[in-house]
């Protein structure tokens, strides 16, 4: 099973393994408090289609396929599938403030075709 949930929330053991998918560190959060358990930068969007996405909902569509193109293309999300296949539970943790507009959830509708 796999969840998502912004960085910034509370911490909860039931989160089960913790998977940060973004490729900046969130600011505000200290590494040695962030209970995360794998940092997956490598399948968070390139920093060119990031700043050109900017959260603007305007651009989602095309966001998410762009994202679609890279993560096909990088391998990446295949090698986090299967650490993910490890795992009984698993929760991609993001920093984006929009809860509708954010990388994390298509990597999840991406990730749960792959699996």
């Amino acid at each position: 099973m796999i969840t998502i949930k912004r960085i910034y929330e509370p911490y909860d053991p039931a989160d089960g393994c913790r998977i940060l998918v973004d490729r900046l560190w969130p600011r505000g959060i200290k590494k040695t408090e962030a209970h995360i358990d794998i940092w997956s930068k490598d399948v968070a969007p390139t920093s060119g289609l990031r700043k050109w996405f900017n959260h603007e909902p305007e651009k989602w569509k095309t966001f998410q396929e762009k994202y679609v193109e890279e993560l096909k293309a990088s391998g990446a999300a295949g090698k986090l599938a299967e650490e993910i296949r490890k795992e009984k539970k698993v929760t991609f943790l993001y920093a984006a403030k929009d809860p509708e507009h954010n990388q994390a959830l298509v990597l999840l509708r991406y990730m749960k075709k792959l699996l």
